[in-house]
């Protein structure tokens, strides 16, 4: 009878602390996976979504979409804009709730099961990264050259506060920056060089700078 006993009290001591674990966070391996399935379908259908947004708002200004098969290129979409590919990085934000921003990582992400991996883009991976912000319909468009000279993330303020505005503000809907800078992409592809004539390829930061000189 006192064995019966101690089995029962083994059994309910090992119920109670999976109680405590499933409490805790902790599941089964089967629970696990499904969680894990679970946050990255959430991602990949935020992404769906953040992508669908830009293939509408390139078609609103008579740029043509192309769509590369597979996710191993460093960029999502690519534009015809007047003859010339753009090749355009799509990302989606995600709010703070501490800061009351919205924030996203300009580095490129790899998962899988085990670990997630984070790589820096590199100036001739994409030509624009378009960072979209669900909650307001709306995106920011950065060149490439000023994407990645922020850190590890970018902060995009859209609450009305009494502060000197983020430099991410500059690129909140900047879609009038592509065009100028495609453009000047297919004046020096198609301006014939003469020999010994140096022949510079133009970034778009550098077509950002320009176009606000005008």
């Amino acid at each position: 009878m006192e064995n019966v006993e101690a089995r029962i009290v083994l059994v309910e001591v090992r119920c109670d602390n999976s109680a405590n674990l499933r409490n805790a966070g902790w599941s089964s391996p089967v629970a696990r996976r499904a969680q894990y399935n679970a946050i990255r379908m959430h991602t990949k259908q935020r992404g769906d979504i953040a992508e669908q947004a830009a293939i509408l708002e390139a078609l609103k200004r008579g740029w043509s979409v192309l769509r590369p098969i597979g996710d191993c290129l460093p960029y999502d979409l690519v534009f015809d804009v007047a003859g010339r590919f753009v090749k355009a990085q799509v990302k989606c934000a995600w709010f703070d709730t501490p800061s009351q921003n919205y924030v996203v990582d300009n580095r490129r992400t790899k998962t899988n099961r085990r670990a997630m991996i984070r790589e820096e883009y590199t100036a001739s991976d994409f030509d624009f990264a378009l960072v979209y912000l669900q909650q307001k319909s709306i995106f920011y468009v950065y060149p490439i050259g000023v994407f990645i000279s922020f850190g590890s993330e970018i902060h995009m303020v859209e609450a009305e506060r009494r502060q000197r505005r983020p430099r991410s503000s500059a690129y909140r809907d900047a879609w009038d920056l592509i065009a100028p800078w495609a453009l000047q992409e297919e004046i020096l592809v198609g301006t014939p060089v003469k020999v010994g004539e140096a022949v510079s390829r133009v970034i778009p930061s550098q077509a950002l700078q320009n176009s606000r000189n005008f």
